[in-house]
Parts: C-alpha cells; sequence; structure tokens
C-alpha cells in the first residue's frame, strides 16, 4: 500500500471520527497521473448525489505523454465506489449529525486506487489553536529529553 497523495489540512480542520475506503473510477490517463503523485487533496471533498458518491474539487493534473486531452477539466466529479448499504450509512450520518465526508488520503491496495475518507466535525478556531498548543508543549518536551541523553 503505497499513499500517492495526502490531505494535511483534514485532521487540522476536522475532527475525524469515522473512516472509510472506496475505490475511485478514473480514465487511463488519469489513472497513470495519480500513481505519478500528480493529485492534490486540497480544499477537495465528498459528495452525496442520490445514492451515489463522488470526490469533488480534486485536482489531477493531466498525463502528458497521453497528448491533449481535449477538454479535460482537473477538478471534475469523480466517482466513488461503495456497497450501496454504506453508502445509505452514511447518508443517515450526514443528513441527521450534520457531518462532513473529507478525503484523508488516495493510496493504492495491489493494482487498484482507494480513497480514504472520514466523518469530520467542522473545528471552531479555538479547537485549533489548543491543537497547536498541545503540539508545540510536546515538541518542547521532546526537545528537553533529547538534550538531556
Amino acid at each position: 500500500m503505497a499513499t500517492l497523495a495526502f490531505n494535511k489540512r483534514a485532521n487540522f480542520d476536522y475532527e475525524i471520527s469515522d473512516k472509510y475506503e472506496a475505490g475511485l473510477v478514473l480514465s487511463g490517463p488519469e489513472v497513470k497521473s495519480v500513481k505519478m503523485g500528480h493529485i492534490s487533496l486540497k480544499e477537495s471533498f465528498v459528495t452525496i448525489r442520490g445514492s451515489e458518491l463522488f470526490l469533488t474539487n480534486a485536482h489531477i493534473t493531466p498525463y502528458k505523454q497521453a497528448g491533449g486531452v481535449k477538454n479535460y477539466d482537473p477538478t471534475q466529479p469523480r466517482k466513488l465506489l461503495m456497497h450501496r448499504s454504506e453508502i445509505k450509512h452514511l447518508t443517515g450520518k450526514v443528513r441527521i449529525q450534520g457531518l462532513t465526508l473529507v478525503p484523508i488520503r488516495v493510496y493504492t491496495r495491489k493494482r487498484l486506487l482507494k480513497l480514504e475518507f472520514g466523518l469530520g466535525k467542522g473545528k471552531k478556531k479555538f479547537d485549533k489553536r489548543a491543537d497547536i498548543s498541545k503540539r508545540e508543549v510536546e515538541r518542547n518536551i521532546k526537545r528537553e529529553l533529547k538534550s538531556k541523553i
């Protein structure tokens, strides 16, 4: 399992409770581009339309060796593959509890591309500040312990 893209802002902006895995539906040149690491999950999110999931606003740069693909939109919505029962479960959680589906990382499993996403609740500004200060304290403690050894 090789991680191809990671959303660094996911854990900072959201408190993620449950994680799920879904397959990505991509065209051939998009698969090659993603496997080369030319994907960005920044500002992306997962939407539910009817009984289907879509990865929205993820940027996949065009694969250069494929030639010029006409009318290619790098941020087009891409379909996600999951079992219908899981999609219904997620739909209920999103609508009732007001949670967001946040993409966390894209990785390969065997030869397939998978997207890991989580149910996230948005953090407030003071939560983010608390996380930053906690991280700073832990960093200082580690630094002190290293210097004493």
